[in-house]
């Protein structure tokens, strides 16, 4: 019979009990002050839901097959939960680790401002500085957005689509999402560290904010507040970063971990059997019902989704889900997803302003083969530019981080590729 041995440095070792045999060996207790190969993947699938979205979940489907595609890829929306979990859950990791650490804002943003900037400021100044100087570009949407670049330089993009009520930023639509990453950092760092030596009221209050965003939006749902306020202003969407916060610190705590994957399979269980009630309550209630269920199907997708990462970082080596986190393409995926968030939606915005699918589905005889064209080149370019731009432009600001180190580096930001499967070992 096999028993785990788990000790904090990150190792996880097995013992053979008299009589008994040993079996495959598993995956190690996840190096919780190192990197974690894992979460590159589970940033990868993040970013493949949102490309999956933007390229084929918002064309306009013109077959059964198709509006079942798009129904089922609409879900990839949800890929920007997963982002904002796992930035909770890593970023509240760097800063617990780092609290009495000499330089600890220092180095918190100087690393953040090195990794998010360059690539944020650059393509704005390619979009209002460049672009307007190239007359092919010029048109009503490039000087709607130059107008109001004020607001995309403050990260502000998700105050003014909550404003308009309406996805009123063509091309910079997405960058509201990464407002609210920005608005997270600014505040958090100072969070973390008053809190940090009293590690139960921080879990405490990474919990009463996500559950305090969770009710704010479902609340605004029920009083008919404007669903852009609800979905993309800050204090609504605060549930993700913080829930993420909750499972870094709660993991960190001795026994931590274990308890967590011992509540892990109650939990999938609990809101799995929540989340499909939840169309089965729609089937039978009006439209008005949505108000009421909407947002709770949101909440417990979004605990499962914390859940895909927590079992991400837990699952044995050898098991399917491991080697699909661990594998080179999602570690690819995973690596090069700023780059990839940040361009792609410039690509799938002009393809669906144009309608270029139904161009190209008279050209090809079939709209379903259209879009698979459409999505398959569309993503491929997003990627081949965001790899260009990761390894001849932002790896030359991300070199300047070594001069913001503690002294044992423990942020697990953009490893390269992982091998298709870990070694069981602290990373």
């Amino acid at each position: 019979m096999i028993s785990r041995l788990t000790d904090w440095g990150g190792s996880l070792t097995e013992r053979t009990r008299p009589g008994g045999t040993s079996t495959s060996k598993l995956r190690a207790w996840p190096n919780l002050h190192g990197q974690m190969p894992a979460l590159t993947g589970v940033r990868g699938l993040a970013v493949l839901m949102v490309l999956i979205f933007h390229f084929v979940g918002t064309v306009p489907p013109t077959t059964t097959v198709e509006r079942a595609v798009v129904s089922v890829t609409n879900y990839g929306s949800y890929g920007v939960e997963l982002f904002f979990i796992l930035s909770g859950f890593l970023i509240t990791g760097i800063l617990y680790d780092t609290h009495n650490h000499p330089h600890y804002f220092r180095n918190f943003y100087m690393r953040r401002s090195l990794r998010i900037f360059p690539l944020y400021y650059g393509v704005l100044a390619l979009v209002f500085f460049v672009a307007p100087l190239i007359g092919a570009l010029h048109g009503p949407t490039l000087d709607y957005l130059v107008e109001r670049q004020g607001w995309a330089w403050l990260y502000a993009v998700n105050i003014y689509i909550a404003r308009q009520g309406d996805w009123s930023f063509s091309y910079l639509d997405h960058f509201w999402s990464l407002s609210i990453e920005e608005h997270f950092y600014f505040f958090w760092p100072l969070v973390v560290f008053l809190l940090a030596r009293r590690p139960r009221t921080l879990v405490a209050a990474s919990l009463t904010i996500a559950m305090g965003a969770l009710l704010a939006r479902f609340v605004g749902s029920l009083i008919g507040m404007n669903w852009w306020t609800t979905y993309t202003l800050t204090p609504f969407r605060m549930d993700g970063l913080a829930l993420g916060a909750f499972l870094a610190v709660a993991a960190r705590q001795p026994g931590g971990l274990e308890r967590l994957v011992r509540a892990l399979p109650w939990v999938v269980t609990a809101a799995g059997g929540l989340l499909a009630s939840t169309y089965v309550w729609a089937h039978f209630t009006s439209d008005a019902g949505g108000a009421l269920i909407l947002p709770v199907r949101a909440a417990l997708i979004l605990i499962l989704l914390a859940c895909l990462l927590m079992w991400a970082l837990i699952a044995p080596e050898r098991s399917i889900s491991s080697r699909f986190f661990c594998c080179r393409t999602m570690a690819w995926l995973g690596t090069y997803s700023y780059g990839l968030y940040v361009y792609h939606h410039f690509i799938s915005y002009y393809l669906t302003s144009n309608h270029i699918d139904q161009k190209l589905g008279d050209w090809l005889g079939s709209h379903s083969a259209a879009v698979a064209l459409q999505a398959t080149s569309g993503m491929a370019a997003s990627m081949a530019i965001a790899y260009l731009s990761y390894e001849y432009f932002e790896r030359r600001f991300l070199g300047l981080k070594r001069f913001f180190e503690t002294t044992e580096r423990l942020e697990p930001t953009l490893p390269a590729p992982a091998p298709a499967v870990v070694p069981v070992s602290g990373s």
